[in-house]
């Protein structure tokens, strides 16, 4: 590798993160990823992106997930490992029960989808035949990207609900575009309640943590992905000092579960929180939803992310 473009990124990220990350970008450009080329066609320019702080995974075009590799493009929120983590532990859930297939397929829910990481791993690890999915997302760039996502991933998208039933023996994905504080926003989205599995990755950040946020992530990622107390929160009646903590979705999704029977009574919620918001979201799940078993799972480095529940 060019010495001199070593030296460069190793001024910016460091020898070993340099040395790594220049490896990656050699492959990418030399054996890229099947259906997904690299934003840049030399390493250069590979390199002084990067050199401005562009995160690596823009710059390649592609982020592993599980067994996945998937599309990403700036400003879509870049998945990330804890997300994969707790993604494999639910399919792996899900699967437990029973090795035979569901009656039915299940009908899984994801809201604020992004890549459409989360169900379009349920869709590839679960038994062929298992699952409908359908992400929602406010993003016409998320949208967008986790159709791409599915086509790359194998997975059959329907255009609607009721298109599933022609993909029958396959798992299947729905994009939807919808703002999930909309009033109206079951009836916009289309959705068909219940669902037998919702998960959420939903943006849960506090304002004065992300002002503190690096410009690698704020210059690049979503705002609407990242930040959780949200402008548009005024008919969820929250006390000033709840819009401050970064859990307005959290709120958001209990009421719609609650006021539009999103979960099936013997379904799975699960919902991705930031450090230190477990039991915050645990009991908005308790009381708002009316959720009774409510467990956390802690990620591989130990801290509170995933608060699962059931009715």
């Amino acid at each position: 590798m060019p010495s001199r473009l070593f030296t460069q990124l190793s001024r910016a990220i460091g020898r070993e993160s340099a040395q790594n990350e220049l490896r990656w970008m050699r492959r990418a450009l030399e054996n890229p990823i099947r259906g997904i080329e690299p934003a840049s066609r030399t390493i250069d320019d590979m390199v002084a992106r990067r050199i401005r702080g562009e995160p690596l995974q823009y710059i390649l075009g592609s982020q592993p997930f599980g067994p996945l590799n998937l599309a990403v493009r700036a400003p879509v929120l870049i998945p990330r490992p804890e997300t994969e983590d707790w993604a494999l532990r639910l399919a792996d859930t899900i699967r437990a029960p029973s090795s035979s297939a569901p009656r039915r397929p299940l009908k899984v829910l994801d809201l604020c989808t992004g890549t459409g990481c989360i169900p379009l791993l349920l869709c590839h690890a679960l038994p062929r035949g298992w699952a409908h999915a359908t992400g929602v997302d406010i993003s016409e760039h998320a949208v967008r990207l986790a159709r791409e996502n599915a086509g790359l991933c194998g997975i059959p998208v329907a255009t609607n609900p009721h298109a599933d039933l022609e993909q029958e023996g396959h798992n299947t994905f729905m994009p939807v575009l919808a703002d999930l504080m909309q009033r109206n926003f079951v009836n916009r989205a289309g959705l068909e309640p219940p669902y037998d599995v919702i998960t959420s990755n939903p943006p849960y950040i506090p304002r004065d943590e992300y002002d503190r946020l690096p410009a690698s992530v704020k210059d690049f990622e979503d705002v609407r992905a990242l930040l959780g107390d949200s402008v548009d929160a005024g008919d969820l009646a929250l006390p000033q000092d709840e819009r401050d903590k970064g859990l307005t979705f959290y709120h958001r999704i209990a009421e719609l579960l609650r006021d539009h029977d999103l979960l099936h009574a013997e379904g799975t919620l699960a919902l991705e929180v930031g450090k230190g918001q477990a039991q915050d979201v645990a009991d908005i799940v308790e009381r708002k939803a009316r959720m009774r078993h409510v467990d956390i799972w802690k990620d591989p480095w130990g801290v509170e992310r995933v608060v699962v529940a059931r009715p």
